[in-house]
């Protein structure tokens, strides 16, 4: 069986406790990936300094260049796993047998990440606000004029990844290029993609000491982001509520993302429809960016209809299908439970699972050997049903129909939303979203939430999470 060790500054490591992640469809180990415990983290977390004054020593255009000669690695490049080699194509074969994705959308997510490490100047130009990288080199310097200096938050970032989408790790990617050495926890189901990219920084020539991997429970988790002076974490509600209110740990949870239809597009909603569509579905519906929401203050039951008729056509298929876009649940009583939910929701008054009738069969199905769950548009007539505010790991969508008295609140009643892209040019309406704290990314006109660009924040300023500014004077 295919090993993937542990990389302790660079270096890998095979350790006596192990665990084994099952193929997706047959439930049998596919791999066996070495556990860090708690001890051995600490352990090595005593050695920070070190990590991150491997990276000090390069200037942060450096930095970038090899940042930049890792992207074509990491999408090119044959690298070492363990005792063995992974080619490009096996890398996208091992995701999918332990996380389901298709070959088709792995290949996606396997280009946006080189793309966020391709452009990694860029990036950096867009979160730091243009500051000249010598900045950060020197510690000090001007900005229009006027003196400025930053200081490092952190000897470290750690950082508690998901399984659900390989796209998440282009948020991470920019700390190398930010001086700051990385401590990566991955998910239980996808180790590949932090250990490829980990992998593809070394051959690129990144030091050695700033690189760890540690596959790990629970408490190792909680150990990396006691340890670390940074963090990032990505997981459920339930997850991220143990670290929820701790200034040092940059939260990556649902995202309740939505489109906002104003009252002078709403009536236009069918020349919307493939964008909203697009929204919801791409990628599989598995990113916090993916919406799963449509509010609007008119025409929902119509929009529904005409989405769900859309959606319906979205089969499950095999894993090397070029067509398939829709991705098993690894665990099926995870894809019951979620059913469960949806039909519990439907059983309150002021909603309907308008893709039913459309079916030809129900929700829940067994196809190619693995449970997926279909797609599924719920019409709401009430912004407080249960299930106008909720987010699952795969296309699914509430049409909200927001009533004449709630437009005037919006965007308030919208709750905390990752995305939102607002159809509207009411200018009361867009001043408001404007000023909501509730929105993290504001997308005015036809974008879909799902598009991203890496030059602007997001769930967070990962160059402010990593770096302070202090007051400074300096006498010729």
């Amino acid at each position: 069986m295919l090993h993937l060790p542990l990389l302790r500054r660079g270096v890998p490591y095979k350790s006596l406790d192990v665990a084994r992640a099952p193929h997706h469809a047959t439930g049998k180990p596919f791999v066996e990936i070495s556990q860090a415990n708690v001890g051995l983290i600490r352990r090595d977390l005593l050695r920070q300094d070190e990590m991150r004054a491997s990276l000090a020593r390069l200037t942060v255009s450096r930095l970038v260049e090899l940042t930049v000669q890792a992207a074509d690695i990491f999408l090119n490049d044959t690298v070492p796993v363990g005792d063995e080699h992974q080619r490009p194509e096996d890398y996208i074969q091992q995701l999918s047998a332990t996380t389901g994705m298709p070959f088709v959308m792995g290949r996606r997510n396997m280009a946006r990440v080189a793309n966020v490490m391709r452009h990694v100047g860029e990036v950096l130009r867009g979160i730091t606000r243009g500051l000249d990288p010598g900045v950060l080199d020197r510690g000090f310097g001007e900005v229009s004029g006027q003196a400025v200096s930053f200081y490092p938050k952190a000897r470290a970032l750690g950082v508690i990844l998901p399984s659900n989408s390989p796209g998440v790790h282009g948020l991470w990617v920019p700390a190398i290029a930010l001086k700051t050495p990385l401590v990566l926890k991955p998910g239980g189901a996808e180790p590949w993609t932090p250990y490829r990219i980990l992998q593809a920084f070394l051959k690129a020539g990144i030091p050695a000491d700033a690189l760890n991997f540690f596959p790990t429970d629970h408490a190792g988790a909680g150990e990396i982001v006691r340890q670390c002076g940074r963090s990032m974490f990505f997981g459920d509600v339930a997850a991220i509520g143990s670290v929820a209110g701790d200034p040092r740990v940059e939260l990556h949870g649902p995202g309740f993302s939505k489109l906002l239809l104003g009252a002078d597009e709403a009536p236009n909603w069918a020349a919307h429809l493939d964008l909203i569509a697009a929204s919801i579905a791409e990628n599989g519906g598995r990113s916090c960016i993916n919406a799963s929401g449509v509010w609007t203050p008119g025409h929902g039951r119509d929009l529904a209809d005409a989405l769900a008729k859309r959606l319906v056509a979205i089969e499950p298929r095999a894993a090397d299908d070029p067509d398939a876009s829709i991705a098993p649940f690894v665990d099926p009583n995870v894809a019951r439970r979620i059913n469960d939910q949806i039909e519990a929701g439907l059983h309150e008054p002021g909603a309907e699972d308008v893709t039913a009738k459309h079916r030809k069969g129900p929700r829940l199905v067994v196809a190619h050997g693995s449970t997926y769950l279909l797609p599924t548009v719920v019409h709401c007539t009430s912004t407080s049903h249960p299930l106008a505010n909720r987010e699952f790991l795969f296309p699914f969508a509430s049409v909200v129909d927001v009533s004449a008295e709630e437009t005037p609140a919006l965007p308030a009643c919208l709750g905390s939303t990752l995305v939102v892209t607002a159809l509207t040019k009411d200018e009361a309406l867009i001043d408001r979203l404007l000023a909501s704290d509730l929105i993290g990314r504001l997308n005015l006109g036809p974008i879909q939430t799902n598009t991203i660009t890496w030059d602007q924040p997001h769930e967070g300023n990962l160059f402010e999470h990593l770096y302070g500014r202090r007051a400074f004077q300096r006498v010729s």
